[in-house]
């Protein structure tokens, strides 16, 4: 048993010192709450999402809920403790636009999709280049926020809903509440 506690105590070690392979962090343009998180930033929040007001009270009653808790303890588990008033719980891309090529994409982006494995065609699709086909079904997320869903269409007719929870709140909502 004293084997086993020592095997795993030295793995974690071993995870611990290790660097995130994915890691890595893209410099584009914006929008975003002030660090913090209140009543009022999850308002801003669900405005920015036009989120319906059964959303904002859904939300509002889970942070009240949230505010209340104690963070865990765990056993052989140490860490700094988290300042949840300083990150930033609302970040999402500037507005973009429909581009004619990839040449018009922010290369930033680009490399983020390199650094993804994400192919060429499959930038195009996802950079909102008029004229692409959409051949695999993908929800480009960055910051939390959907900038990219394909696919959509061909799902659809399959009676399949694929979009992310913020378009799904404002076309199915319905289907969000339950």
């Amino acid at each position: 048993m004293a084997n086993i506690r020592e095997e795993t105590i030295d793995q974690v070690k071993e995870i611990e010192v290790e660097k995130y392979k994915y890691g890595f962090s893209t410099d584009i343009e914006m929008d975003m709450a002030p660090k913090g998180l209140s009543e009022d930033i999850v308002r801003f929040i669900s405005e920015k999402k036009k989120e319906p007001e059964w959303m904002l009270e859904y939300r509002l009653d889970a942070y009240r809920r949230w505010r209340t808790m104690e963070e865990p303890s765990w056993a052989l588990l140490n860490y700094p403790k988290i300042d949840f008033d300083d990150l930033y719980y609302y970040a999402a891309p500037k507005e973009k636009v429909m581009l004619d090529s990839l040449d018009d994409v922010d290369p930033e982006i680009l490399a983020t999709y390199e650094k993804l494995g994400i192919s060429l065609k499959e930038q195009e699709i996802l950079a909102g280049v008029e004229g692409t086909q959409n051949k695999v079904a993908v929800d480009a997320v960055f910051d939390s926020v959907s900038v990219a869903t394909t696919f959509k269409a061909e799902l659809a007719k399959a009676g399949v809903i694929f979009c992310p929870i913020s378009e799904a709140l404002q076309t199915h909502p319905e289907l969000v509440r339950k």
